[in-house]
């Protein structure tokens, strides 16, 4: 049966209900006051209680039929009315299946169950729609950003089949290059994906630590652009994928290298720990940025400046990685332009985070940017 139906007989058999103790109270106070004495008195006299069952009982029989009727059309109407926004939501659920994220079911009128449903129904298909478009657009430029080096590759052997003569070691080294930043371009969309699922083991880790392993690895690099690290902080005491974090640092120290000044650069990296958040703050200097444009370089291969062909340049995936690995770790992430340019990036991490079971302790990840 229906819901409809459900309610409705449901109604009836209330009404039903209602009418026989309504009919069984006015029974029983009538009988109080009628005698039970047929032999002794004449009917027309003083009527007993065989009278009044006899004459009681059609009538009752006719306002219980009436009363089943009108609790059945009442019930139907009723139920019509009451379910009807239930109506709308399931279009919006059918149209939601086919395809159509973009339709809301918007439902009028005062604040009810119904209402409060209805809208956490369209804030659901506006996140799913959000969520959809991201999508597409992450594979779209994940795909392109794929075919670049196979395309290099493809052209890199048509031109060494059609020259014969041509340097081969050259063409070794550039093939090898090329396959190097497709394979680092690859590992990092799986790096991305396994964040996202937010499914690791969590385990006290010291940010201070890892700040100081970052620092220690990247050196050479910021030596080389002719950049000063400069770092500071006390012990930073969090949870969560030590791993993963990590991986956090390194993007975001390596992001402040590269994207600095040609020469006399400056990166800032401090550690601290507040009551309920520990706080990792990495400011660089260079060139200045527009608001918009660093609101943006969170998104996948979104980059602040011109694309660079570096060897250190990065798939475009740096940032979008920090992002994932907070939101993970359900912190945020906060990208401010410095107004003598470069940008200072915050990011806020929960100091007590309960341990969920997923990946493994051997989980590892490399080191990508």
């Amino acid at each position: 049966m229906s819901v409809r139906l459900k309610l409705t007989l449901s109604y009836a058999g209330f009404v039903m209900v209602a009418g026989v103790l309504l009919l069984a109270a006015v029974w029983v106070f009538l009988l109080q006051y009628v005698p039970d004495d047929w032999d002794r008195r004449m009917l027309h006299e003083n009527p007993n209680r065989q009278l009044l069952v006899h004459t009681f009982a059609p009538a009752a029989v006719t306002v219980m039929a009436f009363l089943l009727v009108f609790g059945l059309m009442g019930g139907w109407f009723l139920a019509g009315r009451m379910l009807a926004p239930l109506s709308q939501i399931t279009i919006a659920t059918r149209m939601a299946t086919n395809g159509s994220l973009s339709h809301r079911t918007q439902l009028p009128g005062r604040r009810d169950e119904f209402r409060e449903l209805a809208d956490a129904f369209d804030m659901m298909l506006a996140q799913l729609e959000a969520h959809m478009a991201e999508q597409r657009r992450f594979a779209a430029n994940a795909s392109h950003e794929l075919r670049t080096p196979l395309a290099t590759s493809k052209a890199l052997l048509d031109v060494a089949r059609a020259d014969p003569n041509h340097d081969t070691a050259e063409v070794i080294e550039r093939l090898h290059a090329v396959n190097t930043r497709a394979i680092n371009l690859t590992e990092a969309l799986l790096l991305l994906s396994r964040a996202n699922q937010g499914s690791f083991i969590r385990e006290p880790v010291d940010l201070s630590l890892l700040v100081e392993e970052t620092t220690e690895t990247l050196l050479p690099l910021a030596e080389e652009h002719g950049v000063t690290l400069v770092t500071s902080g006390d012990i930073t005491p969090t949870t969560g994928s030590q791993a993963l974090l990590l991986q956090l640092t390194t993007n975001l120290v390596h992001n402040a290298i590269v994207h600095n000044l040609p020469e006399k650069g400056m990166v800032w990296i401090n550690s601290s720990t507040h009551p309920d958040a520990v706080i990792l703050t990495v400011e660089n200097t260079g060139e200045k940025l527009d608001p918009e444009l660093v609101s943006a370089l969170t998104e996948p291969f979104q980059r602040g400046t011109e694309r660079i062909h570096a060897d250190d340049a990065g798939v475009g995936l740096g940032l979008a990685i920090v992002k994932t690995i907070t939101q993970a770790h359900e912190g945020t992430l906060t990208l401010i332009p410095r107004p003598d340019g470069g940008m200072r990036i915050t990011v806020t991490l929960p100091t007590g985070v309960p341990t969920l079971m997923g990946m493994g302790p051997d989980f590892s990840v490399p080191i990508l940017w």
